[in-house]
């Protein structure tokens, strides 16, 4: 396993993002009614915060390792695939052949899956849909590291990814318009809606954007990077005032125009926020470490992975020996079942697969982080 060490504040929030998608499929998938209440009707930003994380935390490895000379495309695509495909495929498996997790609902074309394509034309309802957020994010892992190489090729690379960075902003919003001009919500459905707009790759890359935005003042402004990150509690501050408003405009009119096409920067700005705090040292998000959020952000992936079907599964299991989902019993049930599958799949898929990729794709040797760039 990579010795790199983990930081109590993005923990946290990973373990904050997977229960708040856990509290939205619940709402979903099991009790069709707000479970948990405020929080399974903003869950969904859950995905949203993973997002930030992934567009930092990848975007930083690559700009760390091109900043040393030292980054291999091919050995960067290895090392990612190593780490998110044995889960995927072990889980697409239970999908594809075990009858609890059928279900009787329809497949998109197997290749779709197999391919990381699955949110093209995505019509909720769909086997495994959940997996949209993963055909995003390996999308993104494929396209960020090649839009880099071509632009450190260029003349003032740093002005230069700026200036592609707030073009992304710009355009998300733009493909967002198209979108919604295209489903017309509530007149066509809100599927419609998701198939358009919130399933589409190229009407939901805020937050990746805000994440690498993170990456490049960590690595290409370093001074800059010193100053903001000294005043945390500050940054930890607005960024959840920013993430409460953005939630606000979300649950007064989640599929109105305006929010379509604006509330995603805003929510991004809230949650690179957060993340910007967790990466300051001084900050109660770095400094306080909530028991369990260490273990819950490791299985994370794993958990987001099982957690729905599972759920779903098990519901019907528990009603007619008279456990209500609803009730403090089964949500007890359901989200240790959930822990508890996703640790497994943790322990017997993913750690494997990561000791084979440390030993036969090893990362590059640790580079020191710039003067002022410390977290």
């Amino acid at each position: 396993m990579s010795s790199s060490p983990r930081l109590d504040g993005l923990d946290t929030l990973r373990a904050l993002a997977i229960v708040l998608v856990f509290a939205n499929h619940y709402m979903s998938f099991v009790t069709h009614e707000d479970t948990f209440g405020f929080v399974s009707k903003v869950g969904w930003t859950g995905v949203d915060l993973f997002f930030t994380l992934s567009g930092y935390l990848i975007g930083n490895q690559i700009l760390a390792a091109l900043r040393a000379g030292a980054f291999s495309p091919g050995k960067f695509a290895a090392r990612r695939l190593l780490r998110t495909l044995p889960n995927y495929y072990v889980v697409l498996a239970l999908y594809a052949f075990w009858p609890p997790f059928i279900d009787g609902t329809r497949h998109a074309p197997w290749w779709q899956y197999l391919t990381f394509t699955l949110n093209f034309d995505l019509v909720p309802g769909t086997r495994f849909s959940h997996s949209w957020s993963l055909c995003v994010e390996e999308q993104f892992y494929f396209a960020l590291p090649l839009a880099a190489l071509a632009i450190v090729r260029c003349r003032r690379p740093v002005a230069l990814g700026w200036l592609l960075l707030a073009g992304g902003v710009v355009a998300g919003m733009w493909f967002r318009e198209l979108g919604w001009q295209e489903a017309r919500p509530p007149a066509w459905g809100n599927g419609a809606f998701y198939t358009e707009v919130y399933y589409a790759t190229l009407c939901r890359f805020d937050e990746l954007l805000a994440g690498v935005a993170l990456a490049m003042v960590r690595q290409c402004h370093a001074p800059l990077w010193g100053r903001i990150t000294a005043f945390g509690n500050w940054t930890l501050a607005a960024g959840i005032l920013v993430t409460a408003v953005a939630w606000k405009l979300f649950l007064d009119d989640h599929f109105g125009h305006a929010v379509t096409v604006f509330g995603y920067p805003l929510l991004a700005l809230g949650f690179a926020l957060l993340v910007l705090a967790a990466l300051s040292p001084g900050s109660l998000l770095a400094r306080v470490r909530i028991p369990g959020a260490g273990s819950v952000a490791i299985w994370s992936y794993a958990i987001y992975l099982t957690h729905k079907q599972l759920c779903v599964v098990l519901a019907k299991a528990l009603r007619p020996a008279g456990i209500d989902p609803a009730g403090p019993v089964g949500i007890a049930i359901l989200a240790a079942a959930s822990a508890l599958a996703g640790w497994l799949l943790f322990k017997l898929v993913e750690t494997p697969f990561m000791l084979l990729r440390e030993r036969y794709v090893p990362a590059a040797a640790r580079q020191p982080a710039p003067a002022a760039a410390s977290a």
